[in-house]
């Protein structure tokens, strides 16, 4: 067994401590300090020469056979099976005073809170996917035991009644957008909620359909403003991105008339429609209108996007039409990432860390609200989700805020990259997540967001 290599811990850290161990030893191999076929301390070993816990040192372990970096034989021990090489450290940037560029924190929308994730499940996880025998051939549909998981979680947590047999699995909402799309003719035109989600307006226009941008107001998308000549329409109703409204119950019932009258459909992306607290849901598009509706969700925004999993409910001619398009071009969306949330499903895992999110997206919230009305401005959006949007007056003053901002440590997005048509007509504001940074990071970065809002 090879001696201890020099590791050094950093308590004070908001970093995991299992997260800085695995750091430290892959770099000790690429200074050669650790070579391959050495074998290292127990997990009980380097728990004691550190002082940490064995949690500690098994987690960076299992990360580390995770990336094959390191190999275990029973009862022999662990062994480095191969030296990371050293790449170049990129230069760290720097201000106009030649010091490093503080590191920044993220409130942009778009990404999960992987704080509250519990890495033991996680990990339970995927040990429970591997366990499952290989495929001997490819489902187009996805994996049995995945689809009926998100039958069930449809059911529990947005009130969708669905078969096993109604679910497909996909590659996530964007990548659900592009698959339906190439089922509509070349040219066809699809309405899309301006401003609206980027990657979906790509997806279709990627596919060959003309996008008709429809404005949104305070009870989403604007039904009456449709035009007519459509093949569907793509909405985000449960909380509208980036605005954060929710389409009102008459809205939900006039677009689902519409669509049976005029025969398009309608795609319902729910990227975040586990994430209510204090108001009551809404029912689904998929509920209303089962016929005319493709109902699409993701576990990117709840879990992480290292599933690449989502799944779609729709009417059984649309899934047909899928099924063969994917047996025809084979492609389809692999099945690890379904296997490891239909993992977290049958253990009860994922309905436990929906509960812990829910408590801690709704506490954020309140941080986030607090801090911005500390500064005398408003926030909008319906509390839900993991994002309000802090109007601006206009493009030039969001701009400027997004520029200071980064000087002083923060990343922001604004809203007017979010419209389709970059006319001077577009409204403006910041879209302000609180889902990515730690706890900590967030406590110290509202006061300067503070600070910033007024001015």
């Amino acid at each position: 067994m090879t001696g201890i290599p020099p590791v050094v811990l950093d308590r004070s850290s908001s970093a995991p401590l299992s997260a800085q161990l695995a750091d430290a030893l892959r770099g000790a191999a690429a200074a050669g300090a650790l070579r391959p076929g050495d074998r290292l301390p127990s997990t009980r070993e380097l728990a004691v020469a550190l002082r940490v816990s064995r949690t500690v040192t098994s987690a960076a372990y299992d990360q580390l056979l995770a990336e094959g970096w390191a190999g275990g034989r029973r009862g022999v021990g662990t062994f480095v099976l191969g030296a990371v090489p050293s790449a170049p450290a990129a230069p760290s940037p720097r201000t106009a005073a030649g010091e490093p560029a503080p590191a920044l924190v993220d409130l942009r929308a778009g990404s999960p809170c992987l704080e509250v994730l519990d890495r033991a499940a996680w990990r339970r996880a995927w040990r429970a996917a591997g366990d499952l025998a290989p495929d001997p051939r490819p489902e187009d549909a996805g994996d049995p035991g995945f689809r009926a998981a998100v039958a069930e979680h449809l059911l529990r947590h947005r009130g969708l009644v669905a078969g096993a047999d109604d679910v497909l699995a996909t590659a996530g909402t964007s990548a659900a957008v592009g698959e339906v799309a190439r089922l509509l003719p070349p040219g066809s035109r699809v309405a899309v909620e301006d401003p609206g989600y980027s990657r979906a307006v790509a997806a279709l226009r990627d596919a060959g359909i003309e996008v008709v941008p429809v404005p949104v107001d305070d009870d989403g998308l604007v039904v009456d403003a449709l035009p007519g000549g459509l093949a569907a329409v793509y909405c985000t109703p449960a909380h509208q991105f980036p605005t954060g409204r929710r389409m009102s119950a008459a809205r939900r019932l006039d677009l689902v008339a519409r669509a049976r009258a005029e025969g398009w459909w309608v795609l319902e992306d729910d990227y975040d429609g586990e994430l209510r607290f204090d108001v009551a849901p809404l029912p689904l598009l998929g509920v209303l209108g089962p016929d005319v509706v493709v109902h699409l969700g993701t576990s990117s925004k709840i879990l992480s996007p290292t599933l690449g999993v989502g799944w779609l409910v729709a009417p059984a001619p649309v899934r047909a039409d899928l099924l063969a398009r994917r047996a025809a071009t084979a492609m389809r969306p692999a099945r690890a990432g379904q296997r490891v949330l239909a993992a977290l499903a049958g253990s009860g895992d994922l309905s436990r860390h929906l509960r812990r999110l829910r408590r801690e997206m709704a506490g954020r919230r309140e941080l986030v609200r607090t801090a911005v009305t500390a500064a005398g401005r408003v926030v909008e959006g319906d509390p839900a989700g993991a994002h309000v949007l802090v109007p601006l007056d206009d493009v030039a003053a969001e701009e400027t805020l997004i520029g200071e901002a980064a000087r002083r440590g923060l990343a922001l997005d604004g809203l007017g990259r979010h419209h389709l048509d970059g006319g001077p007509g577009r409204r403006a504001g910041l879209v302000l997540g609180f889902a990515a940074p730690t706890r900590a990071e967030l406590d110290h970065a509202l006061p300067a967001l503070t600070a910033l809002l007024q001015g």
